[in-house]
């Protein structure tokens, strides 16, 4: 069964967490009908950046949720109205797990924010390893070669990737929840190439679909499936973030 990882009660969690060497939380400005650039999560350099989120994102990217339907909570949370940007500072060599345990700390101290665990019943693709087996290597030290290119392709190409972030990636991609159940630990070597089928291509220029790719290039599969899956519960969140 698929678990929430790295799950800590919001009001106890800072108790289990080091903290940032430095943080800032604040409120995105209005940019109108402006284009603006968003940044879902990164960390580069020991530094951890969101852009222009909203504190579903925040919570989604501490939380490893992959998918909205994780995250339930007010309306607001998940609003482009309401966006905010963080930027952190991690000590060298912290791990992602550690650093998810600091932005939940940061996010319970900053938006007074408060959590409970609950399940529900919710459609999501499990990731599974196909009948042939998993074609997938295990990781390497240098850059992954991408694959040639395809008029209007989605990629997925690393050296070094957990099947975690795989199964978050195509979450995103997909516009769905994807569940890695491959049973596959360690990072991989990923190289994933296909075309949406929403993307205007002509056929004869047409990469795979995702379904196709992922059985043909990496050796799994994605079933569609239901059933009682762990959601995030936000009982209490400030709009305005305390002072940095």
């Amino acid at each position: 069964m698929y678990r929430l990882t790295a799950f800590f009660v919001a009001t106890g969690i800072a108790a289990y967490a080091q903290s940032f060497d430095v943080a800032t939380v604040k409120i995105a400005p209005v940019l109108n009908a402006e284009p603006y650039r968003i940044n879902l999560g990164t960390v580069q350099h020991d530094t951890v950046t969101l852009t222009n989120v909203s504190l579903a994102d925040c919570i989604r990217f501490a939380y490893g949720l992959t998918s909205d339907s994780q995250l339930s909570g007010p309306n607001w949370i998940k609003s482009k109205e309401v966006r905010y940007d963080i930027i952190a500072k991690v000590p060298p060599g912290t791990s992602r797990e550690q650093t998810n345990k600091m932005m939940q700390a940061l996010l319970a101290e900053r938006f007074k924010l408060t959590l409970h665990l609950d399940k529900r019943e919710l459609a999501y693709f499990a990731l599974v390893v196909a009948k042939g087996g998993s074609k997938l290597r295990t990781a390497t030290d240098g850059p992954a070669t991408p694959p040639s290119g395809i008029q209007g392709q989605f990629r997925i190409v690393s050296n070094s990737m957990p099947m975690s972030v795989v199964a978050s990636l195509l979450s995103r991609y997909m516009r769905a929840f994807v569940v890695d159940q491959t049973g596959l630990d360690g990072p991989l070597e990923v190289k994933l190439v296909w075309t949406p089928d929403d993307r205007p291509v002509p056929d004869d220029e047409r990469g795979p679909s995702v379904f196709t790719a992922v059985t043909e290039q990496l050796g799994l599969k994605l079933e569609s499936r239901k059933g009682p899956m762990e959601v995030l519960i936000v009982d209490h969140a400030e709009q305005t973030p305390s002072e940095n």
